[in-house]
């Protein structure tokens, strides 16, 4: 296994971290690497069923798994961010390198973030500088880590980008795209608001629905998008956001 794809067991306080509609100044974080072993007290996955492929409890432990080392910096113009990538080591299914893959490619994919030429992005590791670090979590850490119980979405606060395992695993209903594209769009949009970016609304009845519209939530007419460049002009929509209610549960 090479340093790149190479994985630590890292320890973390919970981080309290406000949702994507709100801000809460997180505290300094210090991780302390500890041997990769499982503990015989870990909870039982109970939110998927056995065959499922990816399998959690509603609420984590709060220990990370983190993939060490750096990718290629994306992007040929802009300003450098580089982000940190973490799984919740509750999670069964999403191994540390697979889930590095898909954001990476996610994030590096030319229809992404760094088309536009404001931006590049880079992976590193858990004991440099980053500007932002991504997180799989838990639908119970996503509520503690985010400052706000839904167990539903995902989110995004200061430097914390929360996906929920709930999510990646299972999508939403009537999303009218593959699991991949789902998650793809999991990714770019939470991405989005560390860049800067609020929520859009769909600005034409059967376009492309803009990244930061809450596509989670519903499309409202549109047709599901992950991307902020899909034809290499940036596409958005009018700033705002539909008062969708989120579901009960984490499924």
């Amino acid at each position: 296994m090479t340093a790149r794809r190479a994985l630590a067991l890292v320890v973390c306080a919970f981080v309290v971290a406000g949702c994507e509609t709100h801000s809460v100044a997180p505290p300094a974080v210090t991780p302390v690497i500890v041997p990769s072993t499982t503990s015989s007290s870990a909870p039982k996955p109970v939110l998927a069923p056995p065959s499922a492929e990816i399998t959690f409890p509603r609420a984590g432990s709060g220990r990370w798994l983190f993939s060490l080392g750096e990718g290629a910096v994306a992007g040929q113009t802009g300003r450098l961010l580089r982000y940190r990538l973490a799984v919740e080591a509750d999670i069964a299914g999403v191994s540390v390198d697979g889930f590095t893959k898909a954001v990476e490619l996610t994030l590096a994919d030319p229809r992404g973030w760094t088309s536009g030429g404001r931006w590049r992005l880079q992976r590193v590791g858990p004991d440099g500088p980053a500007d932002f670090t991504i997180r799989l979590a838990t639908p119970g850490t996503r509520d503690v880590l985010c400052g706000r119980s839904d167990g539903y979405t995902s989110c995004r606060n200061g430097n914390s980008v929360v996906l929920n395992v709930a999510r990646w695993a299972n999508g939403v209903p009537g999303y009218g795209a593959p699991l991949t594209v789902y998650r793809q769009y999991m990714v770019t949009h939470e991405v989005g608001h560390r860049l800067g970016r609020g929520h859009e609304k769909c600005p034409v009845p059967g376009g492309l629905a803009p990244v930061m519209q809450q596509q989670t939530l519903g499309l409202h007419g549109c047709t599901a998008n992950p991307w902020p460049y899909p034809d290499g002009k940036q596409h958005s929509g009018p700033s705002g956001e539909y008062d969708d209610p989120i579901p009960t549960g984490e499924s």
